[in-house]
């Protein structure tokens, strides 16, 4: 029964401290020292005391192991469950499309969406096309892939994290 309290513990602590870590490690990016230094703090006190009980414990069994790494697994699982669905941020989108550019124009525009249009040339065939290019909310980057997706499946799409932006529009 030891054994088996033991390694609930582990397990229930580890994903905390892996859930923290990877909520802190998706925050890093976002200017909040602050916040950052205090779930680090939190992180590792946590990890520190786990640890130290999983390796000087009497009880010699492979389900401690098990029960760190699967706890490690886990809150692996759930801090960029938590981190993707709860920590608001913004992306630049650059889209290039090769068919009906004017239909997705218009249809990103009359959904709300703002974009830059980049021409581009292609170096190796010589072909011309065009890059949109979006800053938006993460809350709304499946809505506008699904709009881009509706005029070219196989649009060349590239997100990308935004730490700032000064003017310009965000939806």
């Amino acid at each position: 029964m030891e054994l088996f309290f033991l390694c609930i513990k582990i397990f229930f602590a580890r994903i905390l401290d892996v859930s923290i870590g990877t909520t802190r490690g998706m925050l890093m990016h976002k200017g909040k020292p602050l916040v950052i230094a205090v779930l680090a703090f939190l992180e590792v006190f946590i990890w520190f005391l786990v640890a130290r009980e999983a390796l000087i414990t009497p009880v010699k069994s492979i389900f401690i192991p098990i029960s760190y790494s699967l706890g490690f697994a886990t809150g692996t699982f759930i801090g960029t469950y938590f981190a993707t669905h709860f920590i608001k941020g913004i992306v630049g989108v650059q889209v290039v499309v090769e068919k009906d550019f004017k239909g997705l124009l218009n249809t990103v525009h009359k959904h709300g969406y703002k974009f830059s249009v980049i021409d581009l040339k292609d170096d190796y065939e010589g072909n011309k096309r065009d890059m949109l290019y979006f800053q938006v909310n993460t809350k709304n980057v499946k809505k506008l892939i699904a709009l881009i997706k509706r005029f070219d499946e196989n649009a060349f799409i590239v997100i990308n994290d935004t730490k700032t932006v000064q003017n310009g529009f965000i939806k």
